[in-house]
Parts: C-alpha cells; structure tokens; sequence
C-alpha cells in the first residue's frame, strides 16, 4: 500500500502561482512513478503530469506545458507540481497518483485530493 497526502491547494487569481505537494508513504517511494491529475466540476478526471521514479523523465498535458513543472525529491518521498500563470480553467481538484510503471494510465494509488481554485 502507498498512502498520499496532497497539500498546497487554495484560492489564487489568474495569472498567481501555487505548489503543491504529494507526500507519500508506505512502500518505498522511489519504485513508484508519480502522477498528477485534476478533475473539474462537471468534468472526468484528467491528465496533468508525470515523472518517471528516478526523475529523468516528465510529460506534461498539452494546456499546461510551460506553465506547470513537476518535480520530486526521493529523500523526502515528495513530488511537487510547481503551477504559474495559473488561469481560471484550471480550477480543479487535484489529485496525486502513484503507479509502479511510468505509463500514461493512472495508477492504483491516489490521494484525497486539493482543490485549486483561480479567480479571474
């Protein structure tokens, strides 16, 4: 089992910045590549980025490249979706996820989620 606790959301206008943070803990934490995913009002929970468990490697959805940086530090079993220019379409509850495979499914393993919300 990976238990994940997400923390940095809250209220911010357009164009601020927020970071959030996924501590997880449980199974060691660098076997695991980590997600981050956002669900909207309404919407079906959606990629956001990823990075593989060493952090050599990231993959960022379309609407957020060069503007969100994901990151991770293995000694602090953390990973961190650094977030500016933030605009009011990514109001969303947004969710960290762990997966023993660096893939573009989600794995098994989420947190309660943070909410994120832009103002405009």
């Amino acid at each position: 089992q990976v238990q994940l606790v997400e923390s940095g959301g809250g209220l911010v206008q357009a164009g601020g910045s927020l970071r959030l943070s996924c501590a997880a803990s449980g199974r060691i934490f660098r076997w695991y590549a980590m997600g981050w995913f956002r669900q909207a009002p309404g919407k079906e929970r959606a990629f956001v980025a990823r990075i593989n468990q060493g952090g050599g490697s990231t993959d960022y959805a379309d609407s957020v490249k060069g503007r969100f940086t994901i990151s991770r530090d293995n000694a602090k079993n953390t990973v961190y979706l650094q977030m500016n220019s933030l605009k009011p379409e990514d109001t969303a509850v947004y969710y960290c996820n762990a997966d023993p495979d660096y893939s573009s499914s989600p794995g098994h393993y989420w947190g309660q989620g943070t909410q994120v919300t832009v103002s405009s």
